[in-house]
């Protein structure tokens, strides 16, 4: 059963999906949807003490070092921000990824990729590219880096593994996703089955910021879509999802196609828990045990143990 906590986080799990992503009778524009979202998500979850945050440029992308005190320097956790690929920063997720940082024990690079529907497909894997590029020029050995990315930015985390291989550039240590968004068209049965129980997504609004980032392109394509991807050969992954979202099969489905490529794979669902729920770490206890568990995956996968 959910907490009383996680009870009472549903209140701004409906206040989100309302101010961004609003109905099919009621459409508001991007500047509503991009501000609404991250006056809500501004709500959600607690800021850690102990972590310094800081503005860098990434061969001319944004992002933000989350840096915990005392942390080791040689391992990073490289995390891209879930909303559509439309909504949200760095920035809007800094609280989560500032938790993620506390209990993996790393510093945490959270980067602000290009957003649709200015930048559309392939912007979001460029910039990907780039900046895991850029943490290997500063030093950092890919059996030191773990991706992790929640929603879009989950779906864009697989999709770096597959251009990785692709481009015949090293594998990171591991990839931790949140609630990731891997098919486009909306195939999965839990996108109807789950249709009034996940309170922030559903198959409108995945529709709309799905337009916006194709642009035409094929939502087949396995660097937007990566459930579409020959998974052979890519890193380790766990993967968290909610039991009430949309989204559930875009994860399992994930998670069992990596695991016939041959591929390492910790699949978790979290009963009864909303969309990307990790956000409200420090504010429910659901969500503060997901990220703890991230975090110890990270460390073990970091470390050889």
């Amino acid at each position: 059963m959910a907490s009383k906590e996680a009870e009472a986080y549903l209140q701004q799990v409906k206040a989100y999906q309302e101010a961004a992503l609003g109905s099919e009778a009621a459409v508001p524009t991007l500047e509503e949807m991009r501000a609404g979202s991250v006056a809500v998500l501004e709500t959600i979850g607690t800021m850690p003490d102990g972590v310094a945050i800081e503005e860098v440029d990434v061969d001319g992308l944004s992002a933000l070092w989350l840096r915990p005190a005392g942390v080791a320097t040689d391992s990073v956790v490289l995390y891209f921000h879930g909303g559509g690929y439309v909504l949200q920063s760095a920035h809007s997720h800094r609280k989560l990824t500032a938790h993620l940082a506390v209990q993996s024990n790393c510093n945490v690079l959270s980067v602000d990729y290009r957003l649709a529907p200015e930048n559309p497909h392939p912007a979001s894997i460029t910039d990907a590219m780039i900046s895991y590029k850029w943490l290997l020029k500063q030093g950092y050995a890919p059996s030191k880096i773990v991706i992790s990315g929640d929603s879009a930015g989950g779906g864009l985390s697989l999709a770096l593994l597959l251009a990785a291989k692709r481009d015949g550039v090293a594998q990171p240590a591991g990839a931790v996703v949140f609630s990731p968004w891997v098919d486009l068209v909306g195939t999965g049965e839990s996108m109807d089955s789950k249709f009034g129980i996940d309170l922030m997504v559903n198959r409108h609004a995945l529709g709309l910021m799905a337009a916006m980032f194709l642009n035409g392109a094929s939502a087949n394509d396995p660097y937007a879509a990566p459930l579409n991807g020959d998974f052979t050969g890519i890193a380790p992954l766990y993967i968290q999802v909610g039991g009430d979202e949309a989204l559930l099969d875009d994860s399992t489905r994930v998670a069992v196609k990596a695991a016939h490529a041959g591929v390492s794979v910790l699949l978790e669902v979290f009963p009864e828990m909303q969309h990307v729920f990790q956000a409200a770490a420090g504010m429910i206890p659901e969500a503060t045990d997901a990220v703890e568990k991230a975090g110890r995956w990270i460390q073990r996968t970091c470390n050889n143990f």
